[in-house]
């Protein structure tokens, strides 16, 4: 799957690049053997990132998140592009609009996304989601951003 998405990530650029490193990604996440022991392990806190890849030269890296039940992300939109897909389980995306004048964003849509489902977007503040795992079964997803690993907290998400 890393050798997918790499080539999906210097063969593009502009717009179409999120959801075609989501395409690359999509044949290998239902494959069992996809992630190691180490990197399905769970936190109770909260969801937990494990590096998978990480590219300085390319600019991206690769993270498997682990949720536990009821984990969910903050709301958020991204500095960055993304694309993920969802290895086990399932995950609710919900997404969100910031209203004229309102202090916090309102939920517009959810969608379910299963084993094998993805999602992407550009770097854009009026693209805001949350994942969250409202199953009874812990989930796996993976994704990819145009941010270094060691840069994530600052680059990665805008919070709301």
């Amino acid at each position: 799957m890393l050798s997918d998405i790499h080539r999906a990530v210097i063969g593009t650029d502009g717009s179409d690049r999120p959801a075609r490193i989501a395409a690359a990604m999509a044949p290998h996440l239902r494959q069992p053997d996809l992630l190691s022991a180490a990197s399905c392990e769970s936190c109770p806190n909260g969801y937990i990132r494990h590096l998978l890849h990480a590219d300085r030269e390319q600019g991206y890296a690769v993270v498997a998140l682990v949720w536990r039940p009821g984990q969910m992300s903050p709301v958020h939109a991204h500095r960055t592009w993304c694309a993920l897909g969802v290895h086990t389980g399932s995950l609710t995306e919900g997404f969100y609009a910031l209203p004229d004048q309102a202090a916090q964003p309102v939920q517009t849509a959810a969608l379910l996304r299963r084993s094998g489902d993805t999602s992407s977007g550009p770097a854009d503040p009026d693209l805001i989601h949350r994942l969250s795992n409202l199953s009874m079964a812990n989930a796996i997803s993976i994704h990819a951003y145009g941010a270094d690993f060691d840069r994530f907290g600052s680059d990665v998400n805008l919070l709301y």
